[in-house]
């Protein structure tokens, strides 16, 4: 009982402690997601693609997304500035490189290579793509229309 009576005194001098201001709001801090970074700076990224089979998709394109939507020379902007929101919102990186314990066919997907530089939710990206094995190829797609799609 009187083991009782001494965590419930501790605990509560430890509420009344922590309680917030008058006025201010108290959220529980278990069990809440992390809140994303909120930024008032748009993402912004150079898209580098060469060794393409078409030639079109080859080049250098900024593409700049925010929240009033997307802009730069790349071809699909808006589409890419969409697709880079669901990973996001889903809580994947997609520049993240291929784990290296990770098991990966042995197949190939052609000669095209990538690289993205720049800035995504607030930190600095410089990611490498090609298509050198199941495991680059499934990342590739993973990031179409951010990067163009490759058909063989």
């Amino acid at each position: 009982m009187l083991r009782r009576l001494v965590l419930t005194t501790a605990t509560a001098a430890l509420v009344s402690a922590a309680a917030p201001a008058a006025g201010a709001l108290a959220l529980p801090a278990v069990g809440l997601p992390p809140l994303p970074l909120l930024s008032s700076t748009p993402d912004r990224l150079t898209v580098t693609v060469s060794k393409s089979a078409d030639p079109a998709a080859n080049g250098t394109f900024e593409l700049e997304c925010r929240a009033g939507g997307a802009s730069g020379n790349h071809p699909a902007a808006e589409d890419a500035c969409d697709r880079l929101g669901k990973l996001a919102g889903a809580g994947r990186d997609p520049f993240a490189p291929v784990a290296s314990d990770r098991m990966c066919t042995q197949q190939y997907g052609g000669p095209v290579v990538a690289r993205i530089k720049g800035t995504w939710r607030g930190r600095s990206v410089d990611a490498r793509f090609s298509r050198a094995d199941g495991c680059e190829i499934d990342r590739w797609r993973n990031l179409e229309p951010v990067l163009p799609s490759v058909r063989r």
